[in-house]
């Protein structure tokens, strides 16, 4: 209670002063944020904090002075008188006027509102902020169901609801909840909100999080028939429904009773809510279907989303189907208590690699890539033989396999990366691109001297860099060449190829990873350059980075173009393309058209392409996934949507070199010391070339994973011709040590066969499974399965759509390639999908990788939650001349699929529109 109250106090609260916790509470602020976020919240208004405060002050004269705390049963007595007095307390007469004004304007003078009380923490309005450990639905304790409400209220009888409502602030249960809590019961203020009533058929509380093992990720929802009081004071039959799962494998599962009562809105205004019989013929029907239970649990997460932590939530179902939310507020969740070390683990930005589950064989796989090319990376960045062999454990785990998907192992990293000389200077970027955050940003630091003395060994080694790298790709090109221009081979000689060709990856690797260290280098600097010489920033570097020579990937993205063109020129196949959508439909044009049935060019032309860039599709570093290489009518599929909308080569060239030419004229322009403009541009030449370079070697990456997987999968067809595996597709739940010591005499055992289909029933199930937080801590010393259920996220923040006049919200990120486009969102969690389902639209992804290709040619803008301008989704953008926008957190939460919005590539804004955007 404050001392003193101000007369002038305002009587109704509306509008923005409903975002102030101090004054309303922090039920009504939320309450107010969703409804300004666009949930269906009904319409209401507060009479603030400060109301209370002045009935207090005219009833002070009339109480006995406080008690001392220690005397329990005096406080307690003291309490008891005030609620009594505070019920009776009449409201003043202007006071009244205003409340019974914003009554019928907002609800409607022969309407019904709901009462409800909130307490507000005691002391200046601005306390609020430093705390809310005495406050009702506050994040640290809810102090749930603490205060009362009041149902179904009359314009006549809402004076005496609120105060009701005021004396609940000393009601026996909130008084004695106040001291278990060590708190003084005398010090809280009440807010009181009035409210539209829904007059729900049905009613639910939701929980984000399981309430019997809060870290479990499902939604429970608790449902009756009848008000919301029937659930939370279980006056009624409630049915349990469990949401699991992500995506299209999300399930119900449903934990249901025999219905026998009910609580109705009263049959006579302004009585209370009554317990009746259900009616017979939903008495053993769950109270929810399952799309009705998805759509509350699809609410419950976004709102979660929106205030980031767990939330219990309370809303009704009305007659015409219609969700109402009516309160959330935060879970109590503990925090798993750390009595020892933690690991971090981290999937921000390989998940544009390896993403959702993976299977055993692309697991090994990428663990041995890993090991090698970073041993091969840390010898040429000049780490010493004997660091290398301390840490050797480390590079054997610098990836786990956990429930199916592949993580980082952060600790290892931030050790591992340590080791390189000035590496200190980059870490910001390196670790912005892990997404590293909080107490996860450790690992040794050199000192600013040791770092100075060991420039000119990089500078060194930089300048033989571009030479390494040229060296490395004319030996792959003529690798590749052996590789695909010979006879098939046998076993032996297939595994004599593999341990050839990554024996040779293990001492040449490197040189990919370190033309990212020397990018990252190169952009710092080009950065700072344009900032100090042009007044600009690295939004100007989407289009300096723009031209020169193509690099592979580009090159791989317009052979597909200039295929297309000439299938388009093909009336009939033309046609036959654009009709054929099922894989059977795609198999038969396939045979088609290699049979020369539309002509012995166009045939060449397919083959010519599979040759050079077969191993290029969605997921090619996933050897469960076949690409055109072994499935060529995939091809015809990524062809289509460019068929379609006439994509050509040319014109992808042509609106490169525009927006080229238009920032190096804006460069002259705003850097017009010629001296320094050539400094400028000679850092820039340099960056391009780094761009370049990590293009190209990414696309060798793809054949690279690519020759793994045939080899891999002809050796499948081995064990399976041996009767070792049911059939050539179980191989790809073997470790690749398993396959090669199937062969080698090495295999402990000869179960091939159960453990493949072990391993396949397991990564069936982890699909089931909602995903992991993408930065957690896992307890050390514990098996990772026993420790990954008690993950919590470590250091991150919590992303929330900034509201902006006109749009239902704007969010902001790194602007990577220049335009404004408006559309459709296609929001794409699983890039397995259609290219023409993303035709003309703007794609909203978490990250990309270059198996993306086909969709983002379909795509008429590019966001994706994670990257830097040199991420793999920034240059495709800007090599093909649409929007994009990368690091644009929450993305793909906070823009509903099919939303209309309008990207600004240059400043990198996502607008949400409220309709389609006039023409």
């Amino acid at each position: 209670m404050r001392e003193t109250a101000d007369e002038t106090a305002e009587v109704v609260i509306g509008g923005a002063a409903l975002l102030d916790p101090a004054a309303v509470g922090y039920k009504f602020a939320r309450l107010e944020q969703m409804r300004r976020a666009e949930f269906p919240v009904p319409g209401f208004f507060c009479l603030g904090a400060d109301q209370f405060d002045l009935t207090m002050d005219r009833l002070s004269p009339d109480l006995a002075p406080r008690p001392s705390s220690a005397d329990i049963a005096a406080v307690e007595a003291w309490c008891a008188a005030a609620a009594r007095a505070l019920a009776a307390a009449p409201v003043s007469e202007e006071s009244a006027a205003l409340l019974f004004e914003a009554f019928d304007a907002l609800i409607g003078p022969e309407e019904l509102a709901a009462v409800r009380a909130c307490a507000v923490k005691s002391g200046p309005r601005s306390a609020a902020d430093d705390g809310d450990e005495a406050v009702e639905d506050g994040a640290a304790d809810p102090f749930a169901g603490m205060s009362e409400s009041f149902l179904y209220v009359p314009r006549e009888r809402v004076l005496e609801a609120v105060s009701g409502c005021w004396a609940s602030a000393f009601a026996p249960q909130a008084v004695r909840y106040r001291l278990h809590k060590g708190l003084d019961p005398s010090a809280v203020r009440i807010a009181v909100g009035v409210q539209r009533m829904v007059r729900g058929t049905r009613s639910f509380v939701a929980f984000t999080r399981d309430p019997r093992d809060a870290t479990a990720r499902r939604i429970v929802v608790a449902a009756a028939h009848g008000i919301g009081e029937g659930v939370v004071q279980e006056k009624a039959d409630v049915d349990h429904l469990f949401v699991e799962g992500a995506g299209a494998n999300r399930r119900v599962r449903a934990q249901t009773v025999v219905k026998r009562w009910m609580v109705t809105e009263p049959e006579r205004r302004g009585g209370r809510p009554a317990l009746v019989p259900v009616p017979a013929e939903l008495a053993d029907v769950p109270v929810l279907d399952d799309a009705l239970t998805l759509r509350i649990a699809a609410l419950a997460e976004a709102v979660e989303e929106l205030f980031g932590c767990p939330q219990d939530i309370e809303g009704a179902v009305t007659a015409d189907g219609e969700v109402h939310l009516v309160q959330a507020r935060p879970m109590v969740v503990a925090a798993p208590a750390r009595t020892g070390p933690v690991t971090h683990w981290g999937n921000h930005n390989i998940t544009e690699s390896f993403p959702g589950v993976s299977s055993a064989l692309t697991y090994s796989q990428a663990r041995i890539f890993y090991q090698l090319i970073f041993t091969d990376l840390y010898r040429r960045m000049g780490v010493r033989p004997a660091q290398l062999r301390e840490n050797a454990h480390r590079l054997t785990r610098m990836i786990g396999h956990l429930h199916g998907r592949i993580y980082y192992r952060l600790d290892d990293w931030q050790v591992l990366h340590g080791q390189m000389p000035a590496f200190d200077l980059i870490r910001p970027q390196w670790e912005q691109g892990m997404g590293i955050t909080g107490e996860v940003s450790s690992g040794p630091r050199w000192s600013h001297a040791r770092t100075a003395a060991a420039l000119p060994a990089v500078a060194w080694r930089a300048c033989r860099h571009r030479r390494e790298s040229k060296q490395l790709l004319r030996w792959w090109d003529a690798l590749m060449l052996e590789v695909y221009g010979t006879e098939k081979r046998n076993a032996e000689e297939l595994i004599a190829l593999y341990r050839r060709i990554w024996d040779e990856v293990s001492r040449r690797w490197g040189v990919t990873l370190a033309n990212s260290i020397y990018g990252m280098f190169t952009l710092r600097f080009g950065v700072s350059l344009l900032r100090r010489w042009a007044d600009a920033g690295p939004e100007a570097l989407p289009g300096l980075l723009a031209g020169g020579p193509e690099n592979r990937t580009l090159a791989a993205a317009r052979s597909a173009m200039a295929l297309a063109e000439e299938v388009s020129a093909l009336p009939d196949l033309r046609e036959a393309m654009l009709r054929a959508h099922s894989e059977d439909q795609l198999r038969a044009l396939w045979t088609d058209l290699k049979n020369g049935l539309y002509g012995i060019d166009i045939a060449r032309g397919v083959e010519a392409y599979l040759r050079r860039y077969g191993d290029r599709a969605l997921h090619d570093l996933k050897l469960e996934e076949p690409t055109p290489r072994q499935s060529p009518w995939i091809l015809l599929g990524m062809l289509r949507p460019m068929v379609r909308v006439g994509q050509t080569a040319e014109k992808s060239r042509s609106t490169e070199a525009e927006a080229a030419a238009q920032a190096r004229s804006k460069l002259r322009e705003t850097c017009r010391n010629p001296l320094r403009r050539a400094v400028l541009n000679t850092v820039l030449s340099l960056m391009r070339w780094c761009v370049r370079a990590r293009e190209d070697t990414r696309f060798c990456r793809t054949q690279l994973f690519g020759i793994s997987r045939e080899v891999m999968w002809r050796l499948g067809a081995e064990l399976a011709d041996n009767g070792l595996l049911d059939d050539a597709g179980q191989v790809v739940d073997l470790t690749v040590e398993e396959v090669l010591g199937a062969f080698d005499g090495t295999l402990p055992g000869t179960g091939l066969r159960a453990l493949a289909r072990l391993r396949a029933a397991e990564r069936e199930y982890h699909r089931t499974l909602p995903d992991l937080p993408a930065l957690m801590a896992v307890p050390e010393g514990r098996p990772i399965a026993i420790g990954l259920p008690l993950a919590a996220p470590a250091g991150g923040t919590t992303d929330t759509v900034q509201h902006a006049p006109g749009a239902l919200g704007v969010l902001r990120g790194l602007g990577s390639s220049g335009g404004i486009v408006r559309g459709r969102a296609k929001i794409v969690l699983d890039p397995a999908v259609s290219p023409d389902d993303c035709r003309g639209k703007i794609l909203i992804a978490r990250e990309t990788d270059p198996g993306w290709l086909y969709l983002m040619l379909a795509a008429s803008g590019l966001v994706v939650e994670r990257g830097t301008l040199l991420s793999h989704t920034a240059i495709t953008g800007r090599l093909l001349g649409v929007p994009t926008a990368v690091a644009v957190p929450g993305a793909t939460s906070a823009i509903p699929d099919g939303a209309w919005i309008e990207l600004d590539g240059d400043s990198g804004t996502v607008t949400i529109l409220d309709e389609e955007p006039k023409s």
